[in-house]
């Protein structure tokens, strides 16, 4: 069977689970060239290259990348590779010889990105938060599922034992019914706050680096001078291209609890904020955010609340906590009636009952959700080569990251509660918040 010819009906299979072992794909470690999936990456270095040096071992066919300071490593890596600049001329010249996508780009043009990868019948890897905005999640997630196409978002964590170890203590009853969650971020606090620097972005206006086409970068937001106080990492604490702290680590944070906890659409959002004026720092994120969500009852469950902290605002100590032993800074403490869980980021990543007594008194369950072979990245492509979903595609990875964005919108809006309709994408008591939940796209842009 031609390499094409299988990978078009694997994914035409990809409502159904039928698991083909590895050694069937050409032995341990191996994929045999008419397995191997032709692969494309937008974005190239950073977080993109460390992604796209897991999938090193299919066929990269092309390379882009605005900026080529972040993109020369990975080129000379892949000298074979076709290069762009511009995602939209590649696809144009590639056409079908690009099976699928990775997409590695800052948050502002993962939507852009991904979704015309997708119109085009491409599969996609698209790196946390799936979106910029609520409605670009909402399109994506639909766009996958009508095209039955297999993607993956990269939080890497859910791919883990820890986290599946997590579910299995939560319904076990390990702390009985779930009531609270306390988790967030204390992780570099000097990228999601920029307010700091907000007066020399206004005032100054340096020459753009020859390496860097500008204009590509920005995408579909509206134009505004360069300023190195953007890039190459620090566009996380601005709200036009960014999703500050919340959106970047919510679906590693969030996911363990999420999924345990078979959480949706919350029904209330409110956060407080910690030297922050909605007005004067719109276009930034504050040093330190506490933002509350209600989740409604579901099933057996009860509502849930989750608070979320960053920043200057840190997670609450356990009292049950022994004096020695380290609070959590990124990462969460699970409440239950019966007693507390304690985990750190991506997947629930050493999660122990607290107190340690309590710990080495528990009998833990028989495993009962199926790990993942080979990791995240492995996943995605393997799904794709056996026709199976794939293990955090789109329509879950599109639901915990409007939990992240839902939380950004909150922080400006100046400590109002937001009563949130999740079946109509819509806030009840706030339209200024409901025009924060589509994005604006400059001419010339569109999903």
């Amino acid at each position: 069977m031609q390499r094409r010819s299988f990978l078009k009906s694997a994914a035409a299979a990809a409502g159904l689970v039928q698991i083909v072992p590895r050694h069937v794909l050409g032995g341990a470690g191996q994929t045999p060239p008419s397995r191997k999936i032709h692969l494309a990456a937008i974005g190239c270095g950073g977080q993109a290259g460390h992604d796209l040096g897991q999938m090193m071992d299919e066929t990269i066919v092309a390379l882009c990348d605005v900026d080529d300071r972040r993109s020369a490593e990975m080129f000379r890596k892949v000298p074979q590779a076709r290069r762009f600049k511009d995602f939209r001329a590649m696809f144009d010249a590639m056409g079908d010889s690009i099976d699928a996508v990775l997409v590695g780009t800052p948050d502002h043009t993962h939507a852009v990105a991904a979704m015309a990868a997708m119109k085009r019948g491409k599969h996609v890897f698209c790196e946390k938060p799936l979106a910029h905005s609520v409605a670009e999640a909402r399109a994506l997630r639909k766009e996958a599922a009508d095209r039955k196409l297999i993607t993956q978002m990269g939080n890497q964590g859910h791919s883990t034992e820890s986290i599946r170890v997590f579910c299995e203590w939560i319904r076990d009853g390990a702390i009985g019914d779930v009531t609270e969650v306390h988790c967030g971020c204390d992780a570099f606090p000097e990228i999601y706050c920029q307010i700091p620097k907000l007066e020399a972005v206004r005032k100054e206006i340096p020459p753009v680096p020859a390496e860097l086409d500008w204009d590509l970068w920005l995408g579909p937001v509206e134009a505004r001078p360069y300023h190195p106080a953007y890039v190459p990492w620090s566009w996380r604490g601005w709200s036009a291209f960014g999703t500050g702290a919340i959106g970047d680590w919510v679906c590693h944070v969030v996911d363990p609890v999420f999924w345990a906890l078979d959480l949706d659409m919350p029904v209330t959002i409110r956060a407080e904020t910690e030297g922050y004026d909605p007005e004067k720092h719109a276009d930034l994120y504050p040093a330190g955010s506490r933002i509350t969500y209600e989740f409604p009852a579901k099933g057996k469950r009860g509502p849930v609340t989750l608070v979320w902290h960053d920043g200057t605002i840190r997670i609450p100590r356990p009292a049950e906590l022994e004096p020695d032993r380290k609070a959590v800074g990124t990462g969460a403490v699970v409440i239950g009636r019966t007693g507390k869980i304690m985990y750190g980021s991506h997947g629930a990543g050493g999660c122990r009952l607290i107190p340690e007594a309590r710990m080495k008194e528990y009998r833990q369950p028989e495993k009962s959700i199926p790990r993942i072979a080979g990791g995240h990245y492995r996943d995605w492509l393997d799904s794709i080569r056996e026709g199976r979903p794939s293990n955090a595609g789109f329509d879950y990875g599109a639901r915990l990251t409007e939990i992240g964005l839902l939380g950004a919108i909150a922080i400006r809006m100046g400590g109002l509660k937001l009563n949130y309709d999740g079946a109509a994408m819509r806030f009840t008591n706030s339209e200024a918040a409901n025009r924060l939940l589509s994005p604006v796209f400059r001419p010339g842009w569109s999903l």
